[in-house]
Formats: C-alpha cells, structure tokens, sequence
C-alpha cells in the first residue's frame, strides 16, 4: 500500500543521494510520519546512492530494476524463467554487495517491506563476490543451454512449414487475451505487470486453413533496463526468430504514443525493429473517442483496430496476418502431370491454393507456397513466378 508520495524534479541526480541531501531529509521526515517500511524509487540507483538514502531513511530502498526484479520473481513459473530471474537478480546483487552484510545473503533474504525479497527457489547465497561470479557463470552456461535448445526446437518449428508470429507489446496491452481469442490458449491472464514472464506457443489456424505459430512473450516498459533484456535473452528469442511480428498496443490508454515509442526501443534493442509488424490497437470497446481510433489506424501501416476480449475486428486482424503470411510465400504457376500429385498435395498441405484446373495433361494450379518447395515446380512452371 501506497502511504506517501513525493515529486522531485533536479536538472542532474545527486551523485550522493540521487534525489540531493535536502530531498533525503524530508523522506526521513516523511517515512517516520506515515509509518512506511519501505521507500521504492522511480529511478535506477547506484550502490552507493541506495546505500546513502537507505541510511539517512533508515528503511530499505528498492529502486526501479529491483522493484522491476521481484515482480518477475513472483511471475516466473518454468525452470527456465526461475533461472534468467535469478541471474537478472545475481548480476544486480553483485556490485552492492560490500557494505551489505548479511541482509544480503541471500537472493530472496532482506526485509525491504517484502519487495525484491522473493528470489526463485529461495536460494541461499553467501555474499562473498567469487561465489555469486561462480554462480553467475553456472546460470549463464545453464541458459546457453536453453538457447541452443530453443534454437533446435525453432528449427524443428521450420520444419513444420509453418510461418511463426510473435505478440510484442507494453505490458498490460492485452496480448494474452489476443492468443485465448486465436487459440484457445487457456494462458493466464491479469490487468498487472508482468503477467506473462515464460513464452508460450500455440498453432492458430485461420478461417481458410492459412495457419501460424503465435507464441506470447513478455510485456516491454518503459526504459526496460539493458542488462534485463540480456538476462532474459532466452525468451526474447521467440522475437528475434519469429517470421514477423504483431505489436498489441491498448489504444485506450493516455500514454499510448509513449508506450508505443518504448516498445520500439526495446524491439531495437532486441535488433529487430525492421522485421515486418502487424499494428493491432487493442481494447477498442474501451475507446469512445473513435475518431482517434481511425487516425491511429490511418497513421500506421498494416494495422487495425479491435477488442481482443469481445472478438469484435478479429476478422481485420485476421487478413493482416494471411497478407504478411503471403509475403512469406513464394507464387507459382506451373501445370503439374498427374503422376507428380505430391506436389499439388504440397500446396494444399503447406501453402495457399489460388486457384486448381484439371486439364488433359495435368493439374494447372497457382499457388503461394514456402519459398524452400518453389524449385519442385520449376520443371512445370507456366508463365513468370512473383
């Protein structure tokens, strides 16, 4: 519970105190008025700076990535999750751990009102600085594990001839709510942050067989600190391997043009800023100003608006994915004998039949297909593939 706020503007941070001396004062004053066990600052702290205010408080101080920390401890579920939390945790840790005695332990110790104390798994740590490097180097070769086995699992998704599709997007847009609609996802889903931490995947097939692999990711924020998009690099490759991506944006919130600019900052983080995106404006039952709903759509390209939660305007959303899945494809016209029917099997199993016409010599058909089968057809090819 939130007793007490305070608003302070400095045209440079305080290297002592982050907020100055005189700002710190007044929080002591403050935090003995209202009684508070905890002081959490909108800001990423140096050691020394949350050392100083913790002192001149008397209370813990958790700032913006500790606080960010614990939310995705609380959220992790699978191994996978626990372990990029506790290295996120660890790499934290590390550099302010002189000073800290034994309230630092342990990832998941300290009494800083509850927040950024519930490490994964609990796990006790001594806070010497060899043994949490030695721990760090166990996690990271763990985790390299998982990408390589992430790796083979999106080459085996390849082989499926599938395309795959992320959902990127400011936390709480509403992209678990878009897979249930798709999929049938069952995934868990809560107006809070970080209500999805581990990815998850599903095969969505559309009203005319076109079908794609969606998987759910992680919420982005504003300012999502570096060293957490590289401790959480494992999820975030569901991103860089995805076919293309769909950015879920609420379009109901006042901050939406900020919110948008800071999902593409962390997409460009991520390298990723040029892969082909689908824009949905999500929660459109939630808008009455529909005039701003139509510019946003106007404004941007390959984009529309719906209600994830209602269904209304997934058929929009729906013909944007089948035209950035024919993007993809590879066009051919070619008369298949009938003797080579595994080919026309292929289009119709694997890709988009325009259109089939039986002739005397075989099966005129025109197809989109992926573009690693289109060398099949070249024998029997009919006029200039697009």
């Amino acid at each position: 519970m939130v007793v007490d706020e305070m608003h302070i503007r400095r045209l440079h941070p305080d290297s002592r105190y982050f907020i100055g001396s005189g700002n710190a004062e007044d929080a002591f004053v403050r935090v003995q008025g209202c009684e508070a066990n905890v002081v959490i600052v909108g800001a990423d702290l140096s050691p020394s700076q949350q050392r100083n205010l913790e002192k001149t408080t008397t209370v813990g101080v958790v700032d913006r990535t500790q606080l960010i920390l614990d939310i995705f401890a609380q959220r992790a579920r699978t191994s996978e999750g626990k372990l990029q939390v506790e290295l996120a945790q660890l790499k934290y840790l590390l550099p302010r751990l002189t000073g800290k005695g034994i309230a630092m332990s342990r990832v998941g110790g300290g009494s800083a009102g509850g927040l950024a104390t519930r490490g994964p798994g609990e796990t006790k740590l001594e806070t010497d600085r060899r043994r949490v490097r030695d721990r760090i180097s166990v996690l990271n070769d763990e985790l390299e594990a998982v990408v390589k086995r992430r790796t083979l699992q999106s080459k085996a998704r390849k082989q499926l001839l599938a395309p795959s599709a992320a959902l990127v997007g400011y936390t709480s847009a509403g992209k678990s709510t878009l897979l249930n609609l798709l999929a049938a996802a069952g995934v868990e889903t809560h107006a809070r942050l970080f209500a999805t931490l581990d990815p998850t995947m599903r095969r969505v097939e559309l009203d005319d067989g076109t079908a794609v692999l969606l998987s759910d990711t992680v919420g982005f924020i504003r300012g999502l600190p570096h060293h957490l998009i590289a401790a959480f690099r494992a999820t975030l490759e569901e991103v860089t391997g995805a076919d293309f991506l769909i950015h879920v944006v609420d379009a109901s919130h006042h901050f939406v043009y900020e919110q948008r600019k800071a999902v593409y900052e962390v997409l460009s983080e991520l390298g990723v800023a040029d892969k082909p995106t689908i824009t949905v404006f999500n929660k459109s039952d939630r808008l009455r100003d529909q005039y701003e709903l139509r510019k946003l759509v106007v404004e941007t390209e390959d984009s529309c608006y719906m209600s994830a939660l209602t269904g209304e305007g997934r058929q929009y959303l729906e013909e944007l994915i089948r035209k950035a899945i024919s993007r993809l494809m590879k066009r051919v016209r070619a008369v298949v004998p009938y003797d080579r029917g595994e080919l026309v099997a292929l289009c119709h199993e694997h890709g988009r039949v325009i259109s089939a016409e039986y002739l005397p010599e075989g099966v005129r058909i025109e197809a989109d297909i992926p573009p690693e089968f289109a060398a099949r057809f070249a024998p029997f090819a009919t006029a200039t593939e697009e």
